[in-house]
């Protein structure tokens, strides 16, 4: 079995990234699980799936985040659905975290 977890942190702010709506889909753009960030930025149900091996999509609701936390953005945003395209290749647990401000992001594999 596979699992998967997210971390947001949002670095424009200093904080985790609460009420990020977030989405996993499989390769065929079907979603697997939706949800969004708890107050620490985190996603607990999303590690309750089991995930075969294969190609998935994690894709972030960035500019409403920014928006319900008082950012003024442009429109259109330079980021808005931020999606996170990644492969599971093995059992065990893969984390994708994601830092963000309203102009840039950065992810890794995370342990």
């Amino acid at each position: 079995m596979t699992t998967l977890s997210t971390h947001v942190l949002d670095t424009s702010h200093g904080r985790p990234a609460a009420g990020v709506a977030v989405r996993l889909c499989d390769a065929a753009g079907t979603v697997l699980w939706q949800g969004q960030t708890d107050a620490d930025g985190r996603c607990p149900g999303l590690k309750t799936l089991a995930l075969q091996a294969g190609r998935y999509r994690l894709v972030f609701a960035m500019a409403d985040y920014f928006r319900a936390t008082g950012v003024e953005l442009p429109e259109p945003p330079f980021l808005d659905q931020i999606p996170l395209e990644f492969g599971l290749t093995a059992q065990g647990h893969y984390h994708v975290p994601l830092l963000v401000s309203p102009f840039g992001y950065s992810t890794y594999r995370g342990s």
